[in-house]
């Protein structure tokens, strides 16, 4: 079993709020025919601990951070806890999505999930996400 860095970062800034895509990679390094079990474990170890980052600035965030850089006023914050009441932790394993995925992940932090539900379902979400792009070029 072999850890790919190049993968391993490329998914952590992948899961933070700057852009990337590291499923590109995750494909390449497939085709030349690495482990995809490596392959799948290193890119999700990556992907979450970059998501913890995210959860972490929602979560450890204040009023600077969240109302100055992110431009998030109350209003906002007020609106994301009615639609994450009425959907619930489970929309955590959609965390891997584009676009949506990572303000998810800051809103988690804000709303104070608990950290293990947090690992969890957004583990489990991003997992099966390489996972499929990896059965899928087998």
């Amino acid at each position: 079993m072999i850890f790919d860095w190049t993968l391993f970062v490329s998914a952590f800034l992948s899961a933070t709020l700057l852009p990337g895509s590291s499923e590109a990679l995750l494909l390449l390094r497939l085709g030349d025919g690495v482990d995809p079990v490596s392959l799948v474990l290193c890119a999700t170890a990556g992907n979450l601990l970059g998501s913890l980052l995210t959860y972490a600035m929602g979560r450890g965030g204040n009023v600077l951070l969240h109302r100055r850089w992110l431009r998030i006023d109350e209003t906002q914050v007020q609106r994301a806890e009615q639609w994450f009441g009425r959907w619930g932790l489970p929309t955590l394993l959609l965390a891997w999505l584009p676009v949506v995925g990572d303000p998810l992940c800051l809103l988690a932090g804000i709303l104070r999930v608990p950290p293990v539900w947090f690992v969890l379902l957004v583990g489990i979400g991003k997992f099966a996400r390489y996972a499929a792009l990896a059965w899928l070029l087998q």
